[in-house]
């Protein structure tokens, strides 16, 4: 199955799931209706910034709409995710590369590979969301800034920056390489 058959599987899911229509959903994350709904058929492949929007929306974490959908996923979930089939998605306006790493067993941490290119920038404009969602970012190599709400990062091989998203985060790579980072993220449930 291609990455964008999984995605369309696994937003439906996570809609279906609130029992929202298109329209809520698209209410909800100021996406349009016709958008969601081709993404949802595998007929778009859309940017970062509209996935972040939907995950913001759906309280998820970016990272959870690349997870296999529970219709494909295997009856007892895997704890081990060999290379070749941890799912790979490329942002059509950047060009960043996600690799999602973490087998499909459920954990509270999830694990995702970045590959961003030379003097690209990807602005989310992350918001609450019904559970309390972590992350670390830890460069491999390359260079990155990341802005967390009002304050700006600057990044090098080997640094790491905690954050909760919250607020709105924008990465940056300012330099003529590229960078490759690593994402942990964990998410709290809120209490009711």
């Amino acid at each position: 199955m291609d990455i964008h058959t999984a995605l369309a599987q696994r937003l439906r899911e996570l809609r279906d799931a609130r029992g929202w229509s298109l329209e809520a959903l698209a209410e909800r994350s100021a996406v349009s209706r016709s958008t969601i709904s081709l993404i949802e058929r595998g007929e778009s492949s859309p940017t970062a910034v509209v996935l972040d929007k939907l995950a913001t929306a759906l309280g998820v974490s970016l990272a959870s709409l690349f997870e296999p959908s529970g219709h494909t996923a295997a009856a007892e979930p895997s704890p081990y995710a060999a290379a070749q089939s941890q799912p790979v998605w490329t942002d059509p306006a950047s060009g960043y590369v996600r690799r999602n790493l973490s087998p499909e067993l459920w954990s509270p941490i999830q694990l995702v590979e970045v590959r961003f290119p030379a003097g690209k920038r990807v602005a989310y404009d992350t918001s609450l969301r019904d559970a309390e969602i972590h992350q670390q970012v830890w460069i491999i190599e390359g260079t990155m800034e990341i802005t967390v709400g009002e304050r700006r990062w600057r990044l090098e091989t080997g640094d790491c920056l905690a954050m909760k998203l919250d607020c709105p985060i924008v990465w940056r790579n300012p330099t003529r390489q590229s960078a490759r980072y690593l994402v942990a993220l964990s998410r709290v449930a809120r209490n009711p």
